[in-house]
């Protein structure tokens, strides 16, 4: 309550006076509004960051499947699993503190959401520009590894349901889409038709160009799509560069906030506040005199 009775007279200070007289006189309501949206969008916002530099050493660890100590990759999801260099665990563990959490702290649900799609957005990012800038990841074994890696946080988001999890799952689709290419098998005998309409819906042209020009295939040698395929992306991206200039294949991470006050007001479960009894500390401070009209 100091800090905030605080911000509120600092905000005042750094007003002319006529204008700070009119506003503590007439829109108190919305000073305070104006001052808890900022508090509410900063302490998001340090959670959200802090949540990303915890997972980010975690992410570099979960784009190339381990290896053996033969340098052999390993072969099965379930070996992927019980081996100690296995970080997807660790994700899943970054996740279920930061929510039990928000839980302990009675966060409202519509910001664990937005935290957990924004987290889940930047997961994408990081794993789909490493498979797009890197050789070593585009292979049918880390397809395989980063897929089982996939199926544990789409576990997660069902175990958490819809309230906490929100549309988290659905901000992975350029990641899923890689990685459902890198498996498939027989890629030779795909159409462009059928990566563009059934496999990898969201990708664009330049995206698929770079996955399956740099797909190899470390465990049985098959071959990546067509030639005719490869030329008919590179025409397609001929014409594309000539109307937007070429855009870059990579995604970018948004540090938006997600969220309005209105999105707030509307999610919470308490519709009846006239009988609340504001604390005594902002009773006794003549900034909050209004709670008292």
């Amino acid at each position: 309550y100091d800090v905030l009775s605080q911000s509120f007279r600092s905000s005042s200070a750094n007003l002319p006076i006529g204008v700070v007289r009119q506003v503590e006189a007439k829109y108190p309501a919305l000073l305070f509004k104006q001052q808890l949206t900022a508090y509410v969008e900063k302490i998001y916002g340090i959670i959200r960051d802090n949540l990303k530099k915890d997972l980010s050493p975690l992410i570099s660890c979960c784009i190339q499947v381990p290896r053996t100590s033969k340098g052999t990759a390993f072969k099965t999801s379930e070996e992927s699993q019980g081996d100690p260099a296995n970080h997807w665990h660790s994700i899943i563990e970054c996740l279920d503190r930061l929510l039990c959490t928000l839980k302990e702290n009675f966060v409202p649900p519509i910001l664990v959401q937005k935290i957990f799609t924004q987290i889940f957005a930047y997961i994408n990012v990081q794993l789909f520009n490493s498979l797009l800038l890197r050789r070593e990841c585009c292979t049918f074994s880390n397809g395989e590894y980063v897929k089982s890696g996939l199926a544990e946080l789409e576990l997660w988001c069902a175990q958490v349901k819809e309230e906490y999890a929100g549309p988290s799952w659905d901000e992975l689709k350029h990641t899923r889409q890689a990685v459902g290419f890198l498996v498939i098998h027989q890629k030779s005998r795909i159409s462009y038709d059928e990566i563009t309409n059934d496999l990898c819906t969201v990708l664009s042209v330049q995206q698929l160009y770079r996955v399956c020009t740099l797909y190899r295939d470390d465990n049985y040698n098959t071959q990546s799509v067509s030639p005719d395929v490869i030329s008919s992306m590179k025409l397609l991206m001929t014409g594309d560069s000539e109307d937007d200039g070429g855009s870059s294949f990579l995604l970018d991470d948004d540090s938006s906030i997600p969220f309005s006050v209105e999105d707030i007001t509307v999610s919470l479960q308490v519709k009846e506040f006239a009988d609340v009894k504001p604390a005594a500390e902002l009773i006794e401070n003549p900034a909050f005199q209004f709670l008292q009209d």
